[in-house]
């Protein structure tokens, strides 16, 4: 039995998240599904995070114990060739230790959130990113995001649904960069509660569009209230984009 680790690429659009479901196309199935159909082996992918409906994958990491043999090179190529009907693909592959895991060896996971801040409608971007018709300041976007960096309580952003055992996390990056009409917002954390960065998200446009204040964004912080939050983002613009190994 040898385990792989992928390096999993996305377009989040078509699926109902990474995590297998009964009611819908998910990534992880697409990949298992491919495993099997090449080795004849039912095998369980394991990933660094499970993304929600329509969110994206850059470089998602994930693992998978297969007993055929198989370089990962012909792996990846044979489970890219299964795929090609689908927006998924092995972008990297290779062979780790048997006690490596996908999920619990990760030290570190990073998103990034892009946001169009134009007027005219997406074309070809539909569904990869957020458009704010509204004029955003991203200076003012990134001083509130930086009310929210640390070890907090993040209950206020996080949903009814998470099964995380505690709200409390430490956010080690939360930068907002403006290059043109676009936006990008850069995470980084250990590990995300459940719509955790779509929530901050949603609020600093609040910010950007002159609706909160700092002030709203630390109270929101402090609330430790769901009911407290402004805005939950849309999947659209968000993308797994790292994940950190020792």
């Amino acid at each position: 039995m040898t385990r792989f680790a992928f390096t999993i690429e996305f377009d989040g659009r078509p699926f109902m998240g990474w995590q297998r479901q009964p009611h819908g196309p998910t990534i992880q199935q697409a990949v298992e599904d491919a495993i099997t159909a090449i080795t004849g082996e039912t095998v369980g992918v394991h990933a660094a995070g499970r993304t929600d409906t329509g969110v994206h994958g850059i470089a998602m990491r994930a693992h998978a114990d297969i007993a055929k043999p198989f370089t990962p090179f012909r792996l990846s190529e044979a489970l890219n060739a299964k795929m090609r009907q689908q927006p998924v693909a092995i972008t990297d592959c290779e062979i780790v230790a048997d006690d490596w895991h996908a999920r619990f060896s990760c030290l570190g996971r990073s998103y990034v959130y892009r946001i169009a801040n134009r007027r005219a409608p997406l074309t070809w971007e539909k569904g990869l990113a957020w458009r704010i018709t509204q004029a955003l300041d991203s200076d003012a976007m990134h001083e509130a995001a930086q009310a929210l960096i640390g070890l907090h309580d993040f209950t206020t952003f996080r949903s009814v649904h998470c099964q995380s055992a505690s709200p409390v996390k430490t956010l080690d990056r939360l930068d907002v960069i403006r290059t043109g009409d676009r936006i990008n917002i850069h995470a980084a954390a250990r590990s995300f509660l459940h719509h955790q960065v779509r929530s901050m998200v949603g609020c600093l446009a609040l910010v950007g569009t002159g609706k909160w204040t700092v002030e709203d964004m630390r109270a929101a912080l402090e609330a430790k209230d769901r009911a407290a939050l402004g805005l939950n983002a849309p999947p659209d613009g968000l993308y797994f984009v790292g994940a950190v190994y020792p």
